[in-house]
């Protein structure tokens, strides 16, 4: 099937699409029930932020070594068990009765599904190459948004009239239903082989080869592009975990929305308009790609910059009206940075390392940024407010724009070539050589 039809590629962003957003409707409900979770387990805002930064603690941690396995095993059965997996930790979050078993869940959440986006990332890349990777990837994106608005609207709304546990069990079953569909539909496939066909023009079979972890880890010494794309997705992802955990609170206490409103406004506008800027994003990086090595990652630093001025004006504005327009406006630029996070990474690694880049990737971005940013935040909320203290992490993305600008006119043009040519010597007959 996937050999014989040429769309089937595109088949396969959209299975993905749906276990994507089961990925992130289920990481973000917890974030629309934290009123009810305060009032009944009496949490403060620091003890709600580590509920926030438990699963991207352990998400973070586990990444690189889970991606390093996911480039040793077969995709498809790493994304199928681990949507079985956190789907199920999902319904036994409703089993918590107390703050330690919050924090233990949501840990294991996070364990569970640290294994999605290198695994999805890695495979897309194998039906997609240069010329439509980042329009895959950017369109693959799109269900991260919709899946934070599904997570954050229905598990308000879900919680309001049935309690904040049953959110928990009607998203964690779709899960394990979906997952049992989809293992009939999704194929493996051959590791490097659109990188290939771009290297020789033509699709060219060649022996699966291994990368070790030390091996990998002199790969990111020896390549700048990486560590400072790594160092962009650290800073961008400190303010996006913002979102997640605080904005629905923010809304609740500031404009006195209820639970399902709040939860609603606090993703539905820049998610939505997000879906518009990634696959958007993803077309205009992958046009100027074929220009420029560096073409997706500047992309990502003209989105990202002018992510800051909106995330400011999102939590100083004391207008409904203005607070949209902020919200509508940040999304579309945020999925231009988000479309291409890891197509510009995979421009200069190669593909049998690309799930341990992934999770290193997502190490950086979710221990780092993600796993300090709602602790941050809820210590400073405390003291000066939760308004000031998220307008305060839009710094954050300004640094991140100057690290993506040093990376593309800098480095990226050494190291995208450095990749290529090495993976179109290897894609050479022995006898040409």
């Amino acid at each position: 099937m996937a050999r014989s039809d040429p769309n089937y590629k595109w088949y396969v962003v959209g299975m993905l699409w749906w276990i994507a957003f089961f990925n992130y409707a289920d990481r973000q409900a917890v974030f629309s029930v934290f009123p009810l979770l305060s009032k009944e387990f009496h949490l403060s805002n620091l003890e709600l932020g580590l509920i926030g930064s438990s699963f991207a603690w352990v998400y973070g941690l586990s990444a690189p070594f889970v991606g390093n396995i996911i480039d040793r095993v077969r995709r498809k059965s790493a994304i199928l068990a681990g949507l079985q997996i956190w789907s199920l930790v999902c319904m036994a979050t409703a089993l918590s009765r107390n703050f330690a078993q919050l924090l233990f869940f949501r840990g294991a959440e996070g364990l569970g599904e640290t294994s999605y986006f290198p695994a999805s990332m890695s495979l897309i890349s194998d039906y997609h190459g240069k010329r439509t990777r980042s329009r895959a990837m950017g369109t693959h994106q799109t269900s991260v948004y919709i899946g934070t608005i599904a997570g954050g609207f229905f598990a308000g709304l879900i919680g309001q009239h049935y309690g904040w546990r049953s959110s928990f069990v009607v998203f964690g079953s779709c899960g394990v239903l979906l997952g049992l569909v989809l293992n009939r539909f999704l194929i493996e496939p051959e590791r490097g082989a659109a990188d290939r066909a771009d290297a020789v023009g033509a699709a060219v079979h060649a022996a699966p080869r291994r990368m070790h972890l030390r091996e990998f880890l002199t790969v990111i010494v020896t390549t700048p592009t990486v560590i400072l794309l790594m160092a962009a997705f650290m800073c961008e992802n400190f303010t996006a975990m913002v979102i997640f955990t605080w904005l629905p609170t923010f809304l609740y206490e500031k404009f006195h929305m209820s639970l399902a409103m709040a939860g609603l406004t606090a993703t539905l506008y820049i998610q939505l308009t997000s879906m518009i800027g990634s696959p958007l994003g993803g077309w205009f990086a992958d046009s100027l790609r074929r220009r420029l090595p560096g073409g997706r990652i500047l992309v990502q630093a003209v989105g990202i910059f002018l992510e800051a001025p909106f995330a400011a004006w999102c939590a100083l504005t004391g207008s409904v009206g203005w607070l949209i327009v902020s919200l509508a406006l940040w999304g579309v630029v945020k999925g231009f940075y988000e479309a291409n996070i890891f197509a510009s990474v995979f421009d200069v690694i190669r593909p049998e390392a690309r799930g341990t880049a992934t999770g290193f990737m997502n190490m950086m971005g979710w221990l780092a940024g993600g796993g300090t940013a709602p602790v941050v935040v809820g210590y400073l909320a405390d003291r000066i407010g939760l308004s000031y203290a998220i307008a305060l992490t839009s710094l954050s993305y300004v640094i991140a724009a100057a690290l993506l600008l040093t990376a593309a006119f800098v480095f990226a043009p050494r190291d995208t070539h450095r990749m290529s040519a090495t993976l179109a010597a290897e894609a050479l007959p022995a006898e040409i050589l």
